[in-house]
């Protein structure tokens, strides 16, 4: 049996865009990068972006600190990112799949680990290697910030009772059997993941966007079915997401949209474990 793509979406200038408008909504809606009760007053940092893809979120928070911050973007291809000299001078990109072994020169390498938006790329069964490979990266008492969105609380809000909504509904049914990850399960449970793992969890930072986010959120995730429907080898599944496409922007436009609630849970390595 042929072993998936390691990448549900499809690699182009469109999926990058959506990448770089969910970052800023996603921070629109946190009002940070890099959670509060991280102790990055130090400028000796070493901060890893884990699945950096597009380097969006490096480049904002290469803005953010002392440019003696070393800011270090880690993913298994780097076809989304721009090239170097387009990047911050203290940011660098290096080869490594999170599911992979972690080489010697990276163990206890970060006093930050981040890493967002795997829901779409990890199996629940995959989860408990790869938050030990995270814990390798990190320095004792380094931290690991994971933001997700949850895929079961999925509903559709509308602001106007009456609004037709059957065209999201079919989408998201169409949609999600094509791709095991396109139903992760395992969001929700990832704070107790983290106790599992030997992580301190320091926050659990869960929320809902407001009506405007939530329908800036909707509209960038939108363009995944179209991107689902360019990679299926099915066919029907194909046309038949084409054919509800318009119906569901109609369905936005006048009122209804998806919502998630989204989940950042930060963890700390314990000071003595090596």
């Amino acid at each position: 049996m042929a072993s998936r793509p390691d990448y549900v979406f499809t690699r182009d200038y469109l999926d990058n865009n959506r990448i770089n408008l969910q970052h800023y909504i996603w921070t629109a809606l946190y009002g940070y990068c890099l959670h509060p009760e991280l102790p990055i007053s130090s400028a000796d940092l070493t901060i890893a972006d884990v699945g950096t893809g597009t380097a969006i979120w490096l480049t904002d928070v290469a803005a953010r600190l002392p440019p003696t911050t070393r800011l270090e973007g880690l993913d298994v291809s780097f076809h989304a990112a721009p090239p170097l000299e387009y990047l911050a001078s203290n940011i660098t990109l290096r080869n490594w799949d999170v599911k992979g072994d972690v080489p010697a020169e990276l163990v206890e390498r970060y006093d930050v680990v981040h890493i967002r938006n795997f829901v779409f790329v990890l199996c629940d069964d995959d989860i408990p290697k790869v938050l030990s490979n995270l814990m390798k990266l990190l320095k004792p008492g380094g931290h690991i910030q994971w933001g997700e969105p949850d895929m079961l609380s999925w509903q559709i809000k509308t602001m106007r009772e009456g609004l037709e909504t059957s065209a999201l509904m079919q989408l998201m049914k169409l949609s999600q059997p094509q791709d095991p990850r396109l139903s992760p399960t395992w969001v929700p449970k990832l704070p107790e993941q983290f106790k599992e793992a030997g992580l301190l969890v320091v926050e659990c930072d869960v929320r809902d966007a407001p009506p405007a986010l939530a329908m800036a959120m909707h509209e960038c995730a939108l363009q995944i079915h179209e991107q689902v429907a360019r990679m299926t080898k099915n066919e029907e599944v194909a046309q038949g997401l084409k054919d509800l496409m318009p119906q569901v922007l109609d369905e936005t436009r006048q009122g209804a949209c998806w919502t998630f609630t989204r989940w950042t849970v930060v963890g700390k390595k314990p000071p003595n474990q090596q």
